[in-house]
Parts: C-alpha cells; structure tokens; sequence
C-alpha cells in the first residue's frame, strides 16, 4: 500500500493533525517537542540535532531549568525557547524508556503533558516526533496508538483549547509506516 504524505485529519472543529515526514529542527511552529531525558542531557538522538542546530543557549536553558526545578516528570515538559531553530520554545518532554515499567501510561502523561502546556502559554501550533520510539526502544506501532487516543481524549475534553495544529514530524519509513497504519485505525471513520 503507497503511504501519502502529508496525512491531515480534523481532531476537533478547530484543530488539524498533520503527520510528515521531516526535519523536526526545520518546523516553524510555535513549539518543537523535544524527546528529552529527566536530565536534559541532550547527547542522543532528536535531543542532541535540537542541541545542536539550536545553538548553546537551549543547553544553557536547559541546565538552569534542572538547576531551578530538578529533573523533569513524565507528566509536566521542561520549557526553553529555541535558539537559532525556526521555533519559539522547545518543550522537553520525557517519555519512558521501554522496559521501565508503567511505560504505556508515562508515554500518554508526556503527551498530555505537552497538549496542557500549550494552553496554558495560549500557543497554537505544536510539532512532536515520535516520543521514545528511537533510543528509548518503545514499540512504534503501540507508541503511535497511543499518541493518537491520547490527542483525541484531550480534543474532546478541551473544546476550546488554543490549539490549532498538531504535527507529527517523523524521520524514518518504518515509523512513519507505524504512525500512519495506527492512525488509519484511530481515526476510521472519521
């Protein structure tokens, strides 16, 4: 079956979700989710091209979040503005490392997490990579379900939520062949 790319759908009367394939760095959106670790030691993966193409103030922020607040939850991201990157601000969001334990309900809590802070900063666009699914092993397919019913429960129950667009910005074909079976099954129907 021959994947089309960019998948839209409505995820309330005022909000769209889109899933791409792309450079997460390269997203001009109001907020660039960081698949981040409770340290914010930024050396893996998405973390470190964040890093990296952000420039060393999104470090510098990072290390005065953890030095203010300590390690970052599940469910509450950390919040740094986005240096050189064509973002505002990244949320650093920590997703279970797969084996841990309780990984499926962490996952949602991070997820959600991100969705609240958007509200409550009254943003309207928001790009996330596929949470935990790289070095932090968490099976795509699973992960994928997972973000999509947790997008719909927070739509649902958020009618009048500053969100305008969600984007799932994804790097590899196997994810985004997770990504868009699961979404296909999420959102039959709709």
């Amino acid at each position: 079956m021959k994947k089309i790319l960019p998948f839209q759908i409505s995820l309330s009367p005022h909000t769209i979700l889109m899933i791409n394939q792309g450079d997460l760095t390269l997203e001009d959106a109001d907020v660039i989710v960081n698949a981040a670790n409770r340290h914010l030691e930024h050396g893996g993966g998405i973390a470190r091209a964040i890093s990296l193409n952000g420039g060393p103030i999104i470090n510098e922020e990072s290390q005065r979040w953890i030095a203010e607040h300590g390690t970052v939850p599940h469910h509450s991201p950390a919040v740094t503005s986005a240096g050189t990157l064509p973002a505002k601000y990244v949320f650093h969001a920590v997703g279970p490392i797969w084996g841990s334990g309780d990984e499926e309900n962490k996952l949602q809590q991070a997820i959600k997490g991100c969705l609240q802070k958007m509200d409550e900063m009254n943003l309207a666009c928001i790009t996330f990579p596929a949470i935990s699914t790289g070095i932090f092993r968490f099976p795509k397919d699973l992960a994928a379900g997972i973000f999509f019913e947790t997008f719909k429960a927070y739509f649902s129950n958020h009618p009048s939520s500053s969100i305008k667009e969600v984007r799932l910005v994804l790097f590899d074909q196997p994810t985004i062949n997770a990504f868009l079976q699961a979404a296909q099954i999420a959102f039959k129907g709709t």
